[in-house]
């Protein structure tokens, strides 16, 4: 069985190839005499490692290294709702080999195809560089999410993926079990206590559920670097059935907006980009639903947010990375704290 799992996630980070040979053999996926991996994304969550045998080239996905929070880092859950959209208009990579056995690399992992497009990040300077790819890329930010939450769900084989009612109230609660875990690692966050329960007096009602990914927004969205057409959706580990605003208010949330305290976006506001008033217009009309809770939605993206990082913080303390990004969090973490503070006060002039 690997040792990896005393490793730190980073860029040293390794499969265990032994052990994948004996999985690939034993499910006859190929020869494996030239089998050799690349750590493509060590990531700021999720491992990935490019795997070579056979003539393939496929994605390995793995959790992180080390003790991690209760529901975190879900590989089959995550499979599971790739393999149901693989066959649907939502882009996603075709998934080929699933283990739930930590035996093989020292954690579950999947197979999945490699995808090759851009991903629009703040150090990407080559993509989306006229007006009018920027705006066909935020349209089809909505479109695709649009079309994610129109899929049956239940005919798609995730009836009891997650449960749809109560969503929200399941959500706030799960995150701040989160946090309640984590800062006895890091340090107290009292801002955060008062965001919490502005949020608890505030629940909106949700519309008719659908699959929701959990964290879709720009940069977990591959695109093909001529055509700026969305080919893959990434990243589906907290992907679940609820509210579909949830989906489209943390998107906007990371979409950038000049009245915003904070920006958490990796974009630029450069010409072509649609406003966020023109995002959630085009929604609206295309899905008949209705924004009209923003600010509660807004709120609570930054409090989930805040908590992952803060998750990412504990990580850093406790040594089981040396990621710079996760060192920041020190920082980030009551920057976002007060961004959320900032729009429940907002929402109460109103």
């Amino acid at each position: 069985m690997s040792t990896s799992t005393q490793e730190k996630t980073g860029p040293s980070a390794t499969v265990d190839l032994n052990g994948l040979k004996r999985f690939l053999e034993e499910r006859k996926l190929g020869d494996t005499s030239t089998l050799r991996s690349e750590n493509i994304s060590f990531g700021h969550s999720n491992e990935v490692h490019l795997i070579h045998f056979d003539g393939h080239s496929w994605a390995l996905r793995r959790p992180p290294r080390g003790p991690l929070l209760p529901t975190a880092h879900d590989m089959m859950r995550e499979y599971r709702v790739i393999k149901a959209l693989q066959d649907t208009p939502v882009p996603v990579p075709r998934v080929y080999a699933v283990c739930d056995d930590p035996s093989y690399i020292g954690a579950p992992f999947y197979l999945m195809e490699y995808m090759r497009g851009d991903v629009v990040r703040a150090d990407n300077k080559h993509f989306a560089q006229t007006p009018e790819l920027r705006r066909h890329v935020s349209e089809q930010m909505v479109d695709v999410l649009v079309a994610l939450q129109e899929v049956d769900w239940r005919a798609a084989g995730l009836e009891g993926f997650g449960r749809p009612d109560g969503y929200l109230e399941r959500q706030l609660k799960r995150w701040t079990d989160q946090l309640e875990r984590t800062i006895p690692h890091t340090r107290p966050l009292p801002v955060m206590e008062n965001v919490k329960e502005w949020l608890r007096a505030r629940i909106p009602a949700s519309p008719a559920p659908t699959i929701v990914h959990g964290d879709y927004k720009l940069d977990n969205v591959m695109f093909d670097p001529k055509s700026a057409r969305a080919i893959a959706v990434l990243d589906w580990e907290m992907s679940t059935i609820g509210d579909p605003l949830a989906d489209f208010g943390w998107m906007l949330t990371y979409w950038p907006d000049p009245a915003d305290r904070a920006s958490i976006s990796s974009m630029q506001l450069d010409e072509g980009w649609l406003t966020r008033r023109e995002m959630i217009d085009r929604y609206e009309s295309l899905t008949g639903r209705t924004m009209r809770d923003f600010p509660f939605y807004q709120a609570f993206a930054l409090y989930k947010l805040a908590i992952i990082s803060e998750g990412s913080y504990a990580r850093f303390v406790r040594g089981q990375t040396d990621d710079p990004l996760f060192a920041g969090a020190k920082e980030r973490v009551p920057a976002l704290a007060d961004a959320a503070w900032s729009v429940c006060n907002a929402a109460a002039r109103r």
